[in-house]
């Protein structure tokens, strides 16, 4: 199942899916004498057009080729869908919530930040400055990997004399931000401006053999769901706008036994060391908690049912741990 499937049927409207189950309701049906239910088949009210018909024509038919959607990243990340289409998320009064919370006063005077990467970055004030953002982030369908990278806002803004010239002929290539990989699993990035007029814009990500690939630029309120730690990616500058202003929330898988390769030390120039330390040894310790209770509930029903104890399975189990630990002890490393 894609990421566009899943994250779909998350924000699918209720309304929706009690349409769909009453329209399935309305079919006309029948009870044959063996007292089984079948539809009556009925004719299209009205033909299509012939227009339509000849429009939807292409000159070959070709066999739908995988391949041509693969990036060349096997064997990385944790699910195959690599990046989804944009697709809708929220509503305008919903992105207005979103800019007021992120550009009031406090928020701008304690939390906003610069890197690299970035010159402008809002980052670690949810939920202390915006429970509206914190709120949304934490539907029952979301995990957010944690609190300080839920809601991290990116801003590009043109000045008045750049938003004044024409974009030069290479313009659809300058980035907003660089080329980087994300220190979470997924990523799901959010459009906050007012995409009317604007172009470019789009997510850029380079393939396993160095291909670069361009996806659509999204709309007001839209998102993009990518397994931003596996895949090196960078946003390209929006023209025809004053502003770029996306928000980027970072999300982990619910369940403990899947592979989680979360790294921090990227993050600590523009947090909070001891927050940003505390939030991911506990959410990891957590999870480690859950896989040596599972552990221990397996060992124990072998035991209940007369079985020699596995040294081996416990082994792997070990191993496997003590690379999760080591990987916890090389972020938690004081520079």
């Amino acid at each position: 199942m894609s990421l566009m499937k899943i994250y779909g049927y998350f924000i699918f409207p209720r309304s929706a899916v009690l349409k769909i189950a009453g329209f399935s309701a309305n079919f006309s049906t029948t009870l044959s004498t063996r007292g089984e239910r079948k539809r009556q088949v009925h004719e299209p009210r009205k033909p299509l057009s012939q227009s339509l018909i000849e429009g939807a024509q292409v000159p070959d038919r070709t066999p739908f080729d995988v391949a041509k959607h693969d990036i060349g990243l096997e064997g990385a990340g944790i699910t195959s869908t690599a990046i989804s289409e944009p697709f809708t998320l929220f509503h305008r009064r919903g992105n207005r919530q979103m800019r007021a919370g992120i550009f009031s006063r406090p928020v701008l005077e304690k939390y906003q930040v610069g890197s690299d990467l970035a010159t402008n970055m809002i980052r670690g004030y949810c939920p202390e400055y915006s429970s509206y953002i914190y709120d949304a982030w934490n539907s029952p369908a979301l995990i957010p990997a944690m609190d300080v990278d839920i809601g991290h806002v990116n801003i590009s803004v043109r000045d008045d004399a750049a938003a004044a010239r024409e974009p030069d002929s290479d313009a659809d290539n300058k980035p907003a931000f660089g080329w980087h990989i994300d220190s979470y699993a997924f990523v799901c990035v959010t459009m906050l401006s007012d995409c009317a007029g604007m172009i470019g814009g789009e997510t850029v990500i380079r393939t396993g053999t160095g291909e670069v690939l361009k996806f659509r630029g999204p709309a007001t309120g839209t998102a993009v769901i990518m397994q931003g730690r596996y895949i090196e990616h960078q946003a390209l500058k929006a023209f025809g706008g004053r502003e770029r202003i996306s928000m980027v929330t970072s999300l982990r898988l619910k369940s403990p036994f899947i592979r989680d390769e979360t790294i921090i030390r990227p993050l600590l120039p523009t947090t909070p060391k001891s927050t940003l330390h505390y939030q991911y040894a506990e959410y990891r310790l957590e999870n480690l908690e859950e896989r040596v209770r599972h552990q221990l509930k397996v060992m124990r029903q072998h035991k209940k049912a007369n079985r020699d104890f596995d040294v081996a399975s416990t082994r792997k189990f070990l191993l496997g741990e003590r690379e999760f630990i080591d990987a916890m002890l090389e972020e938690l490393e004081d520079p």
